[in-house]
């Protein structure tokens, strides 16, 4: 032990002896005497359904709860965890938050026990808090039900009793209960296998826009405390009514028969059961995303006495647009609003979810995840019109943005209306970049849908023929015009992200009795929630084959790619040429040309093409690959290629009116990654016959000077028009935002020379900006200002 030590062999002896019975009272995990002092941990375990050895592992660390993601872990870690928990081995073990996700912070990612560690913190991990996770990715344990011998319990599991998880709104009038969403009720949260109420003692409107938040709502209304306290009588006075034989049972009768007929027609639920309080004396500032994180306390042992002078605690809650029933015209207008915001998101599978992105000097740019956290986070799903933050995302975790990056440091109170009333610093160059982009995850209310729908046959949970529910009964939908778009709204209202196919004949997935068609005609914007909220014939069915075999299915996937077009290079690259006719055979070909090329005298002449090279980028969150396989991909021996897309962008001249003068397509001769970003591989390469695609991260060039690169501009005359280019344009190719697919530029065309000029992407700018673009009145010289 070098020259500090001065220990005696004796000493030595009883300090381990010490330490060795300080251990078996509390954790088996002692500290070596020659370590500095560590964070002390606690570990419980959480979520629901559960028994008293399994569920959602919990670990104190730094003063607060967190959780540990499911990113390779094994049983190895469980057995570490469960040692810790004190019991003697671990039987199995829990991903994807199957006992519900946790809150807080996400203390360990990518943990690796070799399974005889004292403690997890001496397995290898990624760091503590240094996770790119989200709570969907919770980890739990299955413990062996055999305790270590002289364990303690009272330091293995912080239960339920201190620990408040879920959080319902329980609708009180009968007829509310088949509304949704539920915007009034009893507040009440999970005990043990059922449900108890909180005491309104002291409750504000602080505490009710905590648990509005929580529901999905962005804003909380007044109570009619009045009439619940009515009800609360009227409860306790049937509980005390004589026995229906006696004397002043049948003087009261038709006092009683008034009573029930109001009852019936206001029927209370919470008649219907025993009252069990569990919590009182909550104390909320308003700006905590989950109840837990409120100040409050538990009763303790018989609670049937309890709240004697209140009563359950009641919240009403308003909400936003999209939620809001009544009529399609108000929604419209609502929705009218909502897009006069200067905030939006993007890239997000299902509503209230994506990246963050503000309006500034009417252009849209992205938001830098320093500093990014739930309170900033929540402020933003307010203002949409969502409920408080269920994650504040960082690194790009819902795909780059494009453009500027607007924010940085955002640093909200959260009682703010607005993120631009939030604290922030303006971005410098050296600041941030779009790997940085911050997104969220917001409550939103429970609207049910995803009962409506299941998948049947498929191999895994993402795939199968989809059936829906109409009335009573379960069918199938047709596939005719089933396209991409609506395996959108498909995957979203099952819960399962994005469409990566949408599947018109689904006979080898035909695994379920259903063999009704109950559905045709599905016609979706590819936003819509449900399919319901599509177009669709109603009840009367119009579908070509009703067959099962022919009935529509899907793929899903939790990421999709997101293609753009680098709008600055379109306007740097762009000239006309001349170009001979004899060397436009192969072009002509392929149909690159104008209708009016067939009429010209080949090989005699020539055509006047615009020509522009288009870099074209993955920001997404999973590589671009061509619809069809290499099996079907088509030969082309004029120019010697394979075409794996048909078409995989449209180029058009379009007038500042929009009718199209000149038009170009592109097949996509070979997608592959020309560049990639300094830390992405390349994937893809066509040369041999390989597989072609677009790595995330990485950009396809199709320069200037290769065939079909241009638009045949021959029989357009002088003018000022639009150039407009847009990528995927069939939608063949699921991606997580197609808003964004399109560019444009204006021109100019004097019959000589072109001036291309203002080239950005399709929803970059602000709808104000966007008109004044459409009726740019032309350039009066060739200078651009």
């Amino acid at each position: 032990m070098g020259h500090h030590s001065t220990w005696t062999c004796q000493e030595l002896l009883v300090l381990l002896g010490v330490l060795w019975l300080w251990g078996g009272s509390a954790q088996p995990t002692p500290p070596g005497p020659t370590r500095s002092p560590a964070p002390q941990l606690k570990f419980r375990l959480a979520g629901y359904p559960r028994k008293h050895n399994e569920g959602r592992v919990e670990v104190f660390y730094n003063d607060e709860w967190g959780t540990i993601c499911d990113d390779d872990f094994t049983l190895a870690n469980a057995h570490v965890l469960c040692r810790h928990l004190g019991f003697v081995a671990a039987t199995g073990w829990a991903h994807s938050a199957k006992y519900g996700k946790g809150v807080g912070r996400i203390w360990l990612d990518n943990v690796n026990c070799a399974g005889g560690e004292k403690s997890i913190g001496d397995c290898k991990h990624r760091g503590w808090g240094n996770s790119d996770c989200s709570h969907e990715e919770d980890a739990g344990v299955i413990c062996k039900d055999e305790r270590i011998p002289g364990f303690k319990d009272s330091n293995v599991i912080e239960t339920e009793q201190s620990h408040v998880e879920e959080v319902r709104l329980r609708p009180v009038v009968s007829g509310a209960r088949r509304r949704l969403p539920v915007t009034e009720g009893i507040v009440e949260v999970r005990y043990k296998d059922g449900w108890a109420q909180i005491c309104d003692e002291g409750w504000d409107t602080k505490n009710s826009r905590v648990i509005c938040g929580m529901m999905g709502f962005p804003a909380e209304k007044k109570v009619n405390r009045n009439f619940y306290k009515r009800l609360k009588r009227a409860a306790r006075t049937k509980g005390r009514n004589p026995r229906p034989g006696s004397r002043l049972a049948s003087k009261s009768k038709p006092k009683q028969k008034r009573r029930e007929d109001v009852g019936s027609r206001k029927r209370l639920f919470v008649e219907r059961q025993q009252l069990n309080y569990r919590l009182h004396s909550v104390s909320c500032t308003g700006t905590e995303v989950h109840l837990s994180m409120c100040t409050f306390q538990f009763y303790q042992g018989n609670t049937s006495t309890a709240c004697g002078a209140g009563m359950p605690a009641v919240v009403s809650c308003l909400p936003g647009p999209l939620f809001t029933s009544g009529s399609t015209h108000k929604k419209k207008q609502r929705q009218q609003q909502q897009g006069q915001l200067r905030i939006r998101l993007k890239g997000g599978a299902k509503a209230g979810e994506g990246r963050v992105e503000v309006l500034k000097s009417s252009e849209w740019g992205t938001v830098c995840d320093d500093r990014w956290n739930l309170l900033s986070a929540s402020v933003v799903c307010r203002e949409l019109g969502f409920g408080s933050a269920k994650e504040a995302l960082t690194g790009a975790r819902m795909g780059q943005g494009t453009g500027p990056i607007h924010l940085n440091e955002v640093q909200c109170l959260g009682t703010e209306k607005s993120i631009w009333s939030c604290p922030f610093k303006n971005i410098t160059q050296e600041d941030c970049k779009h790997t940085e982009d911050a997104a969220v995850r917001c409550n939103i209310p429970y609207m049910g849908y995803e009962n409506l729908i299941r998948l049947a046959g498929g191999r895994t949970a993402f795939e199968g023929r989809v059936e829906v529910k109409r009335g009573s009964r379960w069918g199938t939908v047709c596939s005719d015009g089933w396209t991409t778009k609506e395996a959108m709204v498909a995957c979203r209202q099952l819960g399962l992200g994005y469409s990566l196919h949408a599947v018109t004949e689904t006979w080898y997935w035909d695994a379920s009795n259903v063999t009704e068609m109950v559905l045709s005609g599905v016609k979706c914007a590819g936003h819509e929630m449900s399919l319901s909220h599509c177009q669709h014939h109603g009840s009367s069915l119009n579908c070509r084959n009703t067959g099962t075999r022919f009935a529509a299915g899907v793929i899903c996937s939790e990421t999709a790619s997101d293609l753009l077009l680098h709008a600055p290079l379109v306007q740097e690259t762009a000239y006309i040429e001349d170009r001979p006719l004899h060397m436009l055979y192969c072009a002509a070909e392929e149909n690159c040309l104008s209708s009016s090329a067939r009429l010209a005298n080949w090989p005699y002449g020539h055509r006047r093409l615009l020509r522009f090279s288009s870099q074209i980028h993955n920001n997404g969150r999973a590589d671009f690959r061509p619809k069809a396989g290499r099996h079907s991909w088509v030969w082309h021996e004029c120019h010697r290629h394979y075409h794996s897309m048909d078409i995989f962008t449209h180029y058009d001249i379009l007038t500042p009116n929009g009718t199209k003068v000149a038009e170009g397509h592109k097949a996509s001769f070979c997608l592959e990654d020309t560049e990639c970003e300094e830390d992405v591989a390349k994937r893809y390469e066509c040369a041999n016959f390989g597989e072609q695609g677009i790595t995330v991260g990485c950009w396809d060039l199709y320069r200037h000077d290769i065939d079909c690169q241009w638009i045949d501009i021959t029989d357009v005359k002088p003018g000022n028009y639009i150039l407009q280019v847009v990528i995927n344009p069939n939608f063949e190719v699921a991606e997580s935002d197609f808003t964004n697919n399109a560019m444009k530029c204006n021109c100019k065309y004097d019959g000589h020379r072109i001036w291309v000029h203002s080239c950005h992407i399709g929803d970059a700018l602000s709808e104000e900006a966007s008109k004044r673009f459409e009726q740019y009145p032309g350039q009066l010289n060739n200078q651009i200002s």
